[in-house]
């Protein structure tokens, strides 16, 4: 729903999602001469470079992320790009998108390069389309600026966000998020699903209005802490995410889910777009622990995470110091 320009073809469409407490980090610092060294911790990976110029001009990294956000900024003098992800491989739960908006924040604060929020998100959206080869939607950047609860407004006039004012605790003591343990292919799922669309396949088209009409009314029920309206649009909001294209459910995730549904899940669905990959469970508060238990006791990862309360954060000073958001 939230690709360019799918959106505009269904008048009022949002989307709602909320950060969650699974970091990304970046940090910067000066090396002396012009040296470049790109280095991911989490995925224990670097590429060196002995100038901007050698990795301009190289085919080929082993943080693809961050040469492609450097390229962009081209700082000046030496520099080393450290980042480090929570998240797991391939979870879709926007790990990558919050580690572009971590890397392009601090780079911009690096190199005097003033964006506010939305051109940050901007910059991050884009560099990431480079890299995957196709179109890439906007909501995964909000939860990793902002933190929070969110619908994103989807309109004529440009992308809206708008905080639901709804106390995290509510969610944190209801939501389970569950990682399968394989890795999707965002890119793949979203490209097919973006092509049916544009070639007109009506049960697509359909299926978008009817899942944007299943946002708003997600973004109402958040509004009025109606638990019960929530648990039926998660399930009905997978029921027709399922039908979209092929392999965007798999029979891990359907029996990770009938499973969790059997222990006292409410309703489930998998994040970002499926194939892999994590999976949210909503289960009343007393019955949360019960389903973590079945999960862990059927192979799925629980991650320990709760609602963000805050977003992008920057300490350090403009220029080839250290800084780290």
């Amino acid at each position: 729903m939230d690709i360019w320009p799918l959106y505009l073809f269904h008048p009022g469409a949002v989307t709602v999602n909320f950060g969650v407490s699974i970091l990304t980090r970046c940090r910067l610092t000066a090396l002396p001469g012009k040296r470049i060294h790109l280095k991911s911790i989490d995925t224990a990976s670097e590429d060196q470079f002995s100038s901007l110029d050698e990795l301009c001009s190289a085919r080929r990294y082993k943080h693809p992320l961050a040469a492609c956000l450097v390229k962009f900024f081209a700082p000046d003098g030496g520099l080393e790009v450290e980042t480090n992800s929570e998240s797991p491989a391939g979870a879709g739960i926007s790990g990558s998108s919050a580690l572009m908006i971590a890397m392009a924040a601090a780079l911009a604060r690096y190199t005097g390069r003033k964006l506010d929020r939305e051109g940050i998100r901007v910059v991050a959206q884009n560099a990431e389309a480079q890299l995957i080869r196709v179109p890439t939607g906007c909501q995964d950047y909000y939860p990793a600026l902002y933190g929070g609860v969110n619908a994103i407004h989807l309109d004529v006039d440009g992308i809206h966000r708008e905080p639901i004012l709804i106390a995290p605790e509510e969610l944190d003591r209801r939501f389970v998020l569950a990682y399968t343990g394989a890795p999707r292919q965002s890119g793949i799922n979203n490209w097919r699903v973006f092509q049916d669309h544009i070639n007109g396949k009506g049960h697509v088209f359909e299926n978008f209005e009817r899942i944007g009409a299943i946002a708003r009314g997600m973004h109402a029920a958040l509004t009025h802490g109606d638990w019960n309206e929530v648990a039926h649009l998660i399930r009905e909001e997978w029921k027709l995410r399922k039908t979209n294209a092929p392999g965007i459910s798999t029979p891990a995730i359907e029996r990770l889910i009938k499973i969790a549904t059997r222990n006292g899940a409410l309703a489930a669905k998998v994040c970002g777009a499926g194939g892999g990959g994590c999976v949210v469970f909503l289960a009343e508060p007393e019955g949360r622990e019960r389903v973590m238990q079945t999960l862990r006791s059927y192979g799925g990862h629980v991650l320990s995470a709760t609602v963000a309360r805050d977003g992008l954060s920057l300490t350090g000073k403009v220029g080839p110091r250290q800084v780290t958001p």
